[in-house]
């Protein structure tokens, strides 16, 4: 089991890789260097405004573009578990329409459901 001081050298060099640390007497790290490294994100671009999520990632604003690709991942999903729950007596053409229809229910609900999530967390975002 590595000691504290073998931990924070790790640390330090896993932070650092190979640039010059400013160390305090005791070896430790200033805080504010740690903050401003948290601040700089990994591909060069600012940080989008808006909610964040609880990992610090932004929360994506509710668009139609992303539910309709949910809905062409669930559809294939949809029309199994219709021909499978349909039986014999449906056709093929009658199990991609009532796929078809459960979808026309399922897309507004999944962009209601986008637009409640977002504005949530908006202002849990607003009451930090």
């Amino acid at each position: 089991m590595p000691s504290r001081k073998q931990r924070r050298r790790r640390d330090k060099l896993q932070r650092h890789e190979y640039e010059y640390v400013v160390e305090t007497e005791e070896g430790e790290v200033p805080l504010r260097e740690l903050k401003e490294e948290g601040r700089q994100p990994k591909d060069g671009k600012e940080p989008a405004a808006g909610p964040l999520d609880r990992r610090g990632r932004p929360i994506p604003k509710p668009s139609l573009n992303r539910v309709l690709k949910r809905a062409a991942i669930f559809a294939p999903i949809l029309v199994i578990f219709v021909y499978l729950t349909a039986g014999e007596d449906l056709e093929p053409v009658g199990v991609v329409l009532n796929a078809a229809i459960l979808l026309a229910f399922f897309i507004p609900f999944s962009y209601l459901v986008d637009v409640i999530l977002y504005r949530i967390m908006s202002r849990r975002a607003k009451g930090r």
